[in-house]
């Protein structure tokens, strides 16, 4: 009877100290109680803790965890509704705050992710949430890190995964965008046609430039022709029979003139310098004259001598 006593007490005393004995897991931690308060922190490794009296009360890991936020309902600024979601990454830096501040950890944070996505999305308007995802990690970040520090937790990384408006505002935002790309192919449009029409005018400008210079350029050589045929003239004018033939020259063009004017059937009057009519006549006579005299023919008398006799 005695040896059944010893070996029950044996056997008991031998699971008390397998009881007492504790191994904790690379990157896990523990919290343990003694008497109902805390008693200390169990890190990696072997422990003996007393049986009935010390009590692991919290064991969690101390490595990054995942949080992940199921889609929820959120309000724009320009009071559009759409569903975010988002990614949370944490760890725990303190094990006894995490335990001893706040009752049950993953359901705190999900509550205050929701809460700060729904204010940061809630400050911006429809098209800024999709070009600011970045601005929104980074606020959730400081928010969410601030807001966990008491409860020893850090916040390592925070993703908004998916932003997604209704049915009605993505067709609308379509009918927005087609209209976009419209209004972009008319202004570039426009542009092509106004700078087609600012090349037609340089090259209009430059043919009138290139015309005038041509013009010019004629001018100035039929001037250059006129004065060089002057020169000619004015040295050749030095001759008196070269002074005669151009008296005859211009007195001929001139009845030729005459004769093509009084030849057309409308009426017309003429205004002659009468001073210039005998001298040019007398040209043309003395012109005759010199010719027949050559000739052996009769010689006609000059017009002034005509007109003192008459």
């Amino acid at each position: 009877m005695i040896e059944f006593f010893l070996l029950v007490f044996g056997a008991g005393l031998l699971a008390t100290i397998i009881a007492g004995v504790k191994i904790i897991n690379q990157g896990d931690e523990a919290l343990v109680e003694r008497l109902g308060r805390f008693h200390t922190k169990l890190t990696p490794g072997l422990h003996i803790i007393i049986p009935f009296i010390d009590n692991i009360v919290f064991k969690e890991t101390i490595r990054e965890q995942v949080l992940d936020i199921q889609p929820q309902q959120c309000i724009t600024k320009d009071n559009v509704a759409l569903e975010a979601d988002a990614v949370i990454y944490w760890r725990i830096i303190d094990t006894r705050r995490a335990y001893y501040s706040v009752a049950n950890i993953r359901q705190a944070m999900t509550n205050l992710v929701l809460t700060a996505l729904r204010a940061e999305i809630g400050k911006l308007e429809l098209d800024e949430t999709f070009a600011s995802r970045s601005e929104i990690n980074q606020a959730l970040l400081r928010d969410l890190d601030a807001s966990t520090d008491p409860w020893g937790i850090k916040v390592t990384r925070v993703e908004v995964r998916n932003i997604a408006p209704s049915r009605t505002v993505l067709d609308s935002m379509e009918q927005q965008m087609a209209a976009e790309r419209r209004k972009r192919a008319v202004i570039l449009n426009s542009e092509g046609e106004r700078q087609s029409a600012i090349n037609s005018s340089q090259g209009e400008a430059q043919a009138r430039i290139t015309r005038a210079e041509a013009e010019r350029q004629e001018q100035v050589l039929q001037a250059q022709g006129t004065a060089e045929a002057l020169r000619t003239l004015a040295e050749t004018l030095q001759d008196p029979r070269a002074r005669e033939a151009l008296q005859f020259y211009l007195a001929r063009n001139y009845l030729d003139v005459a004769n093509a004017v009084g030849a057309s059937p409308s009426s017309k009057v003429l205004f002659m310098d009468p001073q210039s009519i005998p001298a040019s006549i007398s040209a043309l006579l003395a012109m005759n004259n010199a010719g027949d005299a050559a000739n052996g023919s009769t010689v006609l008398p000059p017009l002034n001598r005509v007109r003192n006799e008459g």
